[in-house]
């Protein structure tokens, strides 16, 4: 997680996220550095706008939080309310029923 994090400090400070700068990045921080996962992560990198990611990934977290909170305003409705539906469709049924009986 950490060649990530180094990752995107460096596209905030904006540099280039290159194995190079990811090596010295993550030397500065004391992380010991597996030059393999280094090179496979700049190599990961080479074509993904980070900034972009991070907006989609934002939008995303915003928009699957805000579905909850629908659904919970919508699951407070009084208990008036509840009772004028359950009275409103026992009318609907006994005009249904009424209906197929005279055909």
């Amino acid at each position: 997680m950490e060649y990530v994090y180094a990752a995107m400090l460096l596209n905030k400070a904006g540099k280039d996220v290159s194995a190079d700068a990811l090596t010295k990045t993550l030397s500065a921080a004391g992380v010991s550095v597996d030059e393999a996962r280094v090179k496979a992560t700049a190599a990961a990198l080479v074509d993904v706008d980070i900034n972009k990611v991070i907006e989609e990934t934002q939008l995303a977290s915003a928009s699957a939080s805000a579905a909850p909170a629908a659904s919970a305003s919508a699951a407070e409705e009084s208990p008036a309310e509840a009772k004028e539906e359950t009275q409103a469709a026992s009318e609907e049924d006994v005009s249904e029923g009424l209906g197929a009986l005279f055909g």
